[in-house]
């Protein structure tokens, strides 16, 4: 049976988190004196008395969870977190619906980076603020953020991490998984700060530096101007910017070991992390000749922008300095497959994972080993670790449903009236939490603030599912889980 009292608990004890982010917003809206103050003020009481509402209804719960209730509990934590991230927007009149409202939250808690907001130039600064800060919440999960500060208040914290940690191999730094939590956490931040500073060298003012430092390191793409990172046309920006953004990308557990542990060639023998970078490396340098060739860009300047794009749509940041909606089409099939593929698991990232990438190219030369030699045991190995046949399967499992996803929503979206270029790329940046569509009639910047509210609240799914990997969302509505066993 489910716990509705735990989870009542653990939702509650979460909404005191989000009521203190929302006051840390309040008060940027102070310290700039706009309009934003009651929005920030009313949506930090509403939070507060629902934690209050919440606590109560889970008073005397036992602080265990089952594996039926921790799915449940990241599901629903993300939904209600981004439900109350909606009250700033609308009590504001920033957002004038709920279902705009919810989209931006979604979006921004996901770290999708889509936006229906046409102009953020406009927003009062405590509103980019909460846009910023919600997807550096997000970026390396909600229930995790609470795991590392508050380990008390999530009973059961491994299934948990098991329900909303990315990738299909859940590495741990630490036998207790509250220190991992932190250590994570750890670096998190500093990479953020590090970031901020790069950023505020390179010609950025404080807030300009906080807010893309957040949404950067996060991978997610919300900015605090119309043309984002682009409206400052330096290099040393963009160069700022891909090397946080890379480095968000890879596993920050293996950050870790490389950084703290002084262990760098577990770095350079890393089977992801090889793959990730030869990714890179390779579109990059077809993007390149393409833009060098065909469009006549200085060699400079065809080296950074082909760079940044692969960079910010392999590790799903989905932020652009160039109209690459111009680009030839070449590059829109480059850039289509490193979306998709992703960049490393237990990142800030999205997409399909390399790890998951090297299981499947692992287990193609196995395929064809087995055709010369029939009678021969090939097992999988990566990084030295044998995969069991169970992953073998949920890898499989996996791809299969992301790719119905992609399909499912591009034809909803095709019926809808959305051309079929479109369709699929915003089907394929949401499913991956990237962001913009690549079709050069949306242009820079894309925002998705016409389509239909049915398509919209199709994406927020879409997004959610995206972010917990599918699995995780997808099995609440089988029915084995919910029998009593």
């Amino acid at each position: 049976m489910v716990n509705l009292r735990i989870i009542s608990k653990i939702i509650g004890s979460l909404l005191f988190v989000e009521a203190f982010f929302l006051a840390l917003c309040l008060v940027m809206a102070f310290v700039f004196e706009e309009d934003d103050m009651l929005a920030f003020a009313l949506s930090l009481l509403i939070s507060f008395g629902s934690a209050l509402l919440f606590l109560y209804l889970g008073r005397n719960a036992e602080n265990t969870l089952s594996r039926h209730d921790a799915y449940i509990v990241v599901t629903a934590v993300w939904v209600i977190f981004s439900l109350f991230g909606t009250f700033p927007f609308l009590i504001h009149g920033s957002i004038g619906n709920i279902t705009d409202a919810y989209f931006e939250t979604m979006s921004g808690f996901t770290t999708t980076g889509a936006t229906i907001i046409d102009n953020v130039e406009a927003l009062p600064h405590g509103m980019l603020f909460w846009r910023s800060l919600m997807q550096w919440i997000g970026g390396l999960g909600i229930v995790f953020f609470t795991i590392a500060i508050l380990p008390s208040l999530v009973g059961g914290s491994v299934k948990v991490f098991a329900a909303e940690a990315t990738g299909p191999i859940k590495a741990k730094m630490h036998p207790r998984l509250t220190t991992t939590a932190k250590w994570i956490w750890s670096i998190y931040l500093m990479l953020t700060v590090g970031c901020g500073v790069a950023y505020w060298a390179a010609g950025m003012d404080w807030f300009e530096a906080t807010n893309y430092s957040m949404t950067t390191t996060a991978t997610g793409g919300f900015a605090i101007h119309n043309n984002g990172t682009a409206d400052f046309q330096s290099p040393a920006v963009d160069y700022v910017s891909i090397v946080f953004q890379f480095l968000a990308g890879i596993n920050f557990t293996l950050l870790y070991m490389s950084i703290f542990k002084l262990k760098a060639r577990e770095l350079l023998r890393n089977s992801e992390f090889k793959l990730y970078l030869s990714v890179v490396v390779l579109a990059t340098a077809c993007i390149m000749t393409v833009l060098f060739v065909q469009m006549e860009y200085p060699l400079e300047k065809a080296f950074r922008n082909a760079l940044f794009q692969v960079v910010a749509f392999m590790t799903t940041t989905g932020i652009c300095n160039d109209d690459i909606g111009a680009w030839p089409h070449l590059t829109w099939i480059i850039i289509g497959i490193v979306m998709f593929l992703g960049a490393c698991a237990g990142s800030t990232s999205g997409g399909f994972k390399c790890i998951r990438g090297v299981m499947t190219l692992k287990v193609l030369r196995n395929n064809f080993r087995q055709i010369i030699h029939p009678n021969a045991v090939l097992p999988i190995k990566v990084n030295g670790q044998s995969i069991p046949q169970s992953r073998i399967v949920a890898l499989f499992a996996f791809f299969t449903l992301f790719v119905l996803m992609i399909l499912v929503t591009a034809a909803i979206m095709i019926l809808a009236g959305i051309d079929t270029t479109n369709a699929i790329t915003i089907a394929l940046s949401c499913v991956s939490n990237v962001g913009p569509s690549l079709d050069n009639q949306v242009g820079l910047p894309i925002t998705w603030s016409g389509m239909s509210d049915i398509i919209k609240w199709t994406l927020c799914l879409l997004m959610l599912m995206g972010r917990l990997e599918i699995m995780t969302v997808l099995v609440l509505f089988t029915r084995a889980f919910w029998k009593d066993n």
